[in-house]
């Protein structure tokens, strides 16, 4: 059989021998795009049970079966990571769960902020766009995408013992940077890369309610992330990287 050159997310168990039928919109891609045939192969995840390389016994225009044959990498998971960002432009907003899906991000929450732009947000669509990230960089988990929600509902319900990095946009070219008061901080503390989130605000920064709210939580670490204001997606982007290489799985 020879080696696969697509990836594909599926809800069904996967494991040595187990037939995988498609859905619809599967085997379009598969055999009417990407015009595989019974024999090719392909690797498929369902974020439990790692990837497993799985052959084509049948294929037609709108539907197929896979079978299993050898599983090529175990599950990874990412670090207990959650991103919670203000929903801006709908492009902008995609851009933000595909890289929040690709850099290892356990959970993406969406949030109302008192200057939050956009108040809808489509979670299925955005939680197909973290699929197509996972398909796409080799992952074999998939981050939950959560509902819109307000921000002062997931503080009030904050999770006893995960930690908050809180970008604030009132600290560019202040010197509060990640690795001195947050990853300084775990280290003395023991918490390491226990559970933690980053929360970034809209294209319209914090109100000065919430921030100061933010500022007397005890979860709470206010950073900079460097000497300019950032766009929304790029501080998303940024304040990833630095936590992955401070606390998470990129050290």
């Amino acid at each position: 059989m020879k080696d696969a050159k697509v990836r594909l997310y599926v809800e069904h168990p996967l494991g040595e021998g187990q037939t995988v039928p498609l859905e619809r919109d599967q085997a379009h891609y598969l055999f009417g795009v990407m015009r595989l045939g019974t024999g090719d192969a392909v690797a498929l995840f369902n974020g439990r049970d790692g990837e497993w390389r799985a052959e084509v016994v049948e294929a037609a225009k709108r539907r197929g079966v896979l079978v299993c044959r050898a599983r090529t990498q175990p599950v990874r998971m990412p670090p207990d990571l959650w991103l919670i960002f203000a929903p801006i432009k709908k492009a902008r907003t995609d851009f933000i769960v595909e890289k929040a899906a690709e850099m290892g991000a356990a959970r993406i929450l969406p949030v109302q902020t008192h200057y939050t732009n956009s108040e809808r947000v489509r979670q299925d669509r955005l939680q197909a766009h973290a699929v197509e990230a996972a398909e796409q960089c080799g992952g074999t988990f998939v981050p939950e995408v959560c509902d819109l929600q307000r921000l002062d509902r997931v503080l009030a319900d904050w999770p006893e013992g995960r930690q908050l990095m809180f970008c604030d946009e009132s600290e560019a070219g202040g010197s509060s940077a990640l690795s001195g008061v947050v990853a300084s901080k775990a280290a003395r503390e023991g918490q390491g890369a226990g559970p933690w989130a980053i929360l970034i605000g809209p294209e319209g920064g914090f109100s000065d309610a919430e921030r100061d709210r933010l500022r007397a939580l005890p979860f709470a670490h206010v950073v900079s992330l460097g000497p300019r204001i950032l766009r929304a997606d790029t501080a998303a982007v940024a304040a990833m990287t630095l936590w992955q290489m401070a606390l998470g799985d990129w050290r």
